[in-house]
């Protein structure tokens, strides 16, 4: 690809809480918690990215504020420099992070032992949501 990396600085940060499931708005996480998937890292961030044709880059020293322990976050350049996309699929932070968080799920490295645990969990809350019948 010609990247420019001189212009690094400029590229969309993305970090995983973003896009993560378990966090709260307060925590840090910018979409809907049911688009959202569950605990993401950098490098699934990063391939899914990658997988998406859009130049990126992981940081791995670097830290989010609110949460600092968890380190790592992705650059990703959306738009070149004279101002086309790279991506026509993707045109803002937003739509990235939503595309980015359907991906992960499906990502080569996560075991496919979370599948069954997460829709026998959308069963339960279900199932326990009439409380008691009034006679």
């Amino acid at each position: 690809m010609d990247v420019d990396m001189q212009n690094i600085k400029k590229w969309v940060i993305i970090y995983p809480i973003y896009i993560n499931s378990k966090k709260t708005l307060a925590e840090g996480r910018r979409i809907n918690a049911s688009k959202a998937c569950e605990n993401p890292t950098c490098t699934e961030i990063y391939d899914c990215c990658a997988h998406l044709k859009l130049p990126c880059a992981i940081e791995s020293e670097k830290a989010y504020p609110r949460d600092f322990m968890q380190r790592g976050r992705v650059r990703v350049l959306l738009k070149r420099e004279d101002g086309s996309l790279c991506n026509p699929a993707i045109s803002s932070r937003k739509q990235l992070m939503l595309h980015v968080a359907e991906l992960v799920p499906r990502h080569p490295g996560r075991t496919k032992k979370q599948e069954p645990a997460s829709s026998s969990a959308a069963g339960a809350s279900k199932s326990g949501k009439g409380g008691k019948k009034k006679r």
